[in-house]
């Protein structure tokens, strides 16, 4: 008879398949080559920039102004805004030390987050195009070339460039430059079905009457970057992605860093869906209303839940089972392992399972190599032992994550940006 803890796994199973099969069915259908379509930039429309940094001092504060210095665009036609939103550190004498860009200092509560900072530069930008780049990336020259011709609809409000990790020195850095790439490969199709529901920070364009007609970020936000993606999306407005240009971030060296990041990210995902539910399963919204609301939901029961049946079936029963067992025959190994070789038979292998495994191995491997491949990177680039790290420890990492997120809604503990 079979289990309910294994009719829960096959439930998940073909949910988390059927998502898989449905974005490579997207692919397959559709040409996300940007170099294939021919778009150029006609005139200059003046563009603004906003670096909003809270002690941003000792990370890459000065590379990710500088790169922005040197954009390959008019100067007189880019205006640079840099936001010490009340850093405790030397953020406010770095910015001071830069001529030609606009410094804004702002005093910083506890409530504050980064949506106050960057809407304080919203409310005095004078560029047509308004932008976003936070405080530890750095951004291509030809990037404003290259994706302000892209705002070819009216109805296109954000066009966004494909994001990379800069300079993956440890294992788990490494393992986040792996997750963007599919990530973003996985934005890119997105962006056919106009589903993407989040507007990273690093170098998110925008129209700058689009943000100030919807009501600009929201200040009291976990996640500003993603509701303000939603909201675009609540106004029937398109939002791009890239993958011919790229930005570069800094990911988390270490395990508490990263459940941080990881907790504010997936915490906000959950309430700012809650927040917009009424978009969910809506025809007015599409394929975004159908598809992506419902999946912001689904992928985080589906990691608590198989994280739980995990531990459960395969650590916590087998142990007190086996405990139980050896205490019958006065805990001696060696009956059980002679048992198990004299009664081991072929039929006895679990083939189902291992047929579902090798299956969704393999479309894994493919996703992995079409993710290489429209974003430019070799799969052994960062060593051989990357993929596999990828293969076998994201899901768990992501899986904790998002248990803890599941224990903080829960307890309804309270948490600043």
């Amino acid at each position: 008879m079979i289990s309910w803890i294994t009719i829960i796994i096959w439930i998940f199973y073909f949910i988390s398949l059927y998502f898989i099969v449905f974005w490579l069915l997207v692919f397959l259908d559709g040409n996300i080559n940007d170099k294939k379509k021919t778009l150029s930039l006609s005139g200059y429309p003046k563009v603004t920039v906003t670096i909003p940094a809270y002690n941003e001092g000792k990370r890459n504060l000065r590379e990710t102004i500088e790169s922005v210095l040197a954009l390959n665009y008019p100067k007189d036609k880019l205006e640079i805004i840099a936001v010490n939103h009340g850093s405790s550190d030397d953020t406010g004498d770095i910015i001071n030390s830069y001529e030609g860009i606009k410094k804004l200092h702002l005093s910083r509560t506890p409530k504050e987050r980064k949506g106050k900072a960057v809407n304080e530069a919203l409310k005095i930008a004078q560029g047509e195009f308004f932008v976003c780049m936070d405080a530890d990336s750095t951004i291509e020259k030809d990037a404003l070339i290259k994706m302000l011709p892209h705002f070819s609809d009216k109805n296109i409000a954000a066009v966004l460039p494909l994001m990379k990790i800069s300079n993956p020195v440890k294992l788990l850095q490494k393992i986040q430059w792996c997750e963007y790439l599919v990530n973003f490969f996985y934005k890119k199709l997105m962006s056919e079905l106009d589903c993407i529901h989040v507007t990273p920070g690093p170098f998110s364009i925008y129209k700058t009457d689009v943000l100030k007609k919807i009501g600009m970020f929201d200040e009291n936000n976990l996640t500003e970057d993603l509701e303000i993606s939603l909201r675009l999306q609540k106004y029937n407005y398109k939002i791009i992605q890239l993958l011919d240009t790229e930005v570069y971030t800094i990911a988390p060296d270490n395990i508490k860093d990263f459940y941080k990041q990881r907790n504010r990210w997936y915490k906000g995902a959950v309430l700012n869906a809650m927040k917009y539910k009424s978009m969910m399963f809506n025809k007015d919204y599409g394929d975004f209303g159908f598809i992506q609301m419902p999946r912001i939901i689904i992928a985080g029961i589906t990691a608590v839940v198989l994280l739980m049946i995990t531990f459960y079936k395969y650590l916590i029963e087998p142990i007190f089972r086996n405990i139980y067992n050896l205490s019958l025959i006065d805990f001696n190994l060696l009956i059980p392992i002679a048992n198990s070789i004299n009664n081991f038979k072929m039929l006895d292998f679990n083939y189902t399972n291992t047929f579902f495994v090798i299956v969704i191995s393999i479309i894994i491997l493919i996703i992995l190599k079409l993710s290489h491949k429209y974003t430019r990177e070799t799969m052994i680039r960062h060593g051989y032992i990357t993929i596999p790290s990828y293969l076998l420890l994201y899901s768990f990492l992501a899986s904790i994550a998002w248990m803890s997120v599941a224990i903080d809604l829960i307890i309804n503990k309270k948490q600043n940006w």
